[in-house]
């Protein structure tokens, strides 16, 4: 029934987007989460139920770890930093994150990130078959909603990149693949432009990486422009039911290399990167392509990032999120994961009770507070309450006086 709710809330707008992924094989719940040398955790096992997961406790006691532990099987990376190591208990040779699952259609699976220290690579398996990260988007959906989120209309282009991109590799099969090729030949073409400007090597040594990048970049820079469009409706609606009469919320996409006279985004940015090239040479860094765009919020056709309170950038990244939250429902008519990390303390009670009502039509999501008090107290009494102490988890009827 939730699950159904929530597929109706998404509006006409998105109803007919389609998925690549097969409709019956992903993961809407966590029902068991085992972890080994992760974070502050050097050992747990956990079985979560449905419905909401209140995970409350000091800071620095686990929480926001528990909850980045669950998106890593969702995406094989942290969005906290770009470091496995750092993910790495420090008294531990290697972190284990694992998960059993239960899907859409009722069949269990799992799960599993195996992350070494040093050299070693990470392992990813699904349902014990050795997979690449790409595997794990197909396999778990999540939407999280974390402080560093409230800096997503006014902060650094890459957090607004980011967040884009976390919603083309569960719209695209693809995508996963277009944006590492894309980082690969980012990366070697820098290098290269460097060494020709050192005179180490020769020009024409480019011309790999220049077509391996506009092919990869003019792909990434439709997909963004298409999940926009796809997104403008669920988020008008989200921000105009959040905060009625205040104007309409859009996102515009802002590029560097923009296509004229009928050009397609590879062309476009062939013809910048020709424009460019000696000032690159000069850099030796490559100055455009989707890695240098930005996304700009904007009501009623004002940009947020300039002239916005904090309510209304917290009202956007709000609605922002719901959106998300519509737009990946609407791929297969169920709902994601979702993971709010410690928000509800930067949110006010009106936008609190909005969300809460978002959270009851999901089959299950995972909710971190220092204290029960920032939580809604209907919230809290439908939701399963875990304490966590210095990386050990309990049940809990009700928080310690």
């Amino acid at each position: 029934m939730r699950a159904e709710a929530a597929a109706r809330s998404t509006g006409a707008s998105v109803a007919s987007i389609q998925t690549a992924t097969p409709a019956g094989s992903r993961a809407v719940m966590v029902e068991r989460l085992v972890l080994a040398g992760f974070r502050s955790y050097g050992s747990l096992d956990v079985t979560f139920t449905a419905g909401p997961q209140v995970v409350f406790g000091d800071n620095a006691a686990g929480k926001t770890n528990l909850l980045e532990a669950i998106a890593l099987l969702a995406t094989g990376h942290s969005h906290r930093t770009t470091s496995d190591p750092d993910l790495i208990a420090w008294d531990a040779d290697f972190a284990r994150v694992e998960a059993r699952v239960s899907s859409v259609n009722g069949v269990p699976g799992t799960l599993e990130v195996v992350l070494g220290a040093g050299a070693t690579r990470k392992r990813i398996r699904v349902n014990g078959v050795p997979r690449r990260a790409s595997a794990l988007a197909a396999a778990m959906r999540v939407v999280m909603f974390a402080p560093e989120d409230m800096l997503l209309v006014s902060g650094s282009p890459s957090l607004r990149r980011g967040t884009l991109d976390a919603l083309l590799v569960h719209r695209w099969a693809t995508a996963s693949a277009s944006l590492s090729l894309y980082g690969r030949a980012l990366q070697q073409r820098n290098n290269l432009l460097r060494a020709v400007r050192d005179g180490i090597s020769d020009r024409g040594e480019l011309r790999y990486w220049d077509e391996l990048l506009c092919a990869e970049g003019g792909r990434i820079v439709a997909w963004r422009r298409e999940i926009i469009g796809e997104l403008a409706g669920p988020l008008a609606e989200a921000h105009a039911q959040i905060a009625p009469g205040e104007g309409r919320l859009a996102l515009r996409y802002v590029t560097n290399a923009a296509a004229t006279g009928g050009e397609t985004p590879e062309e476009a940015l062939r013809r910048r990167l020709a424009e460019t090239g000696e000032k690159e040479l000069w850099n030796g860094s490559t100055l455009v392509g989707p890695h240098r765009d930005d996304i700009a919020f904007e009501l009623d056709a004002r940009d947020l990032a300039g002239s916005a309170s904090r309510g209304q950038q917290r009202t956007a990244i709000l609605a922002l999120k719901l959106a998300e939250l519509a737009l990946l429902t609407a791929l297969d008519g169920h709902p994601p994961l979702l993971l709010l990390d410690d928000v509800f303390s930067e949110l006010d009670p009106a936008r609190r009770a909005h969300l809460v009502r978002r959270i009851a039509d999901l089959p299950q999501a995972f909710i971190s507070t220092t204290t029960l008090a920032d939580l809604d107290p209907a919230l809290v009494a439908e939701s399963t309450a875990w304490h966590v102490t210095r990386g050990a988890l309990a049940l809990a009827e009700r928080e310690p006086r």
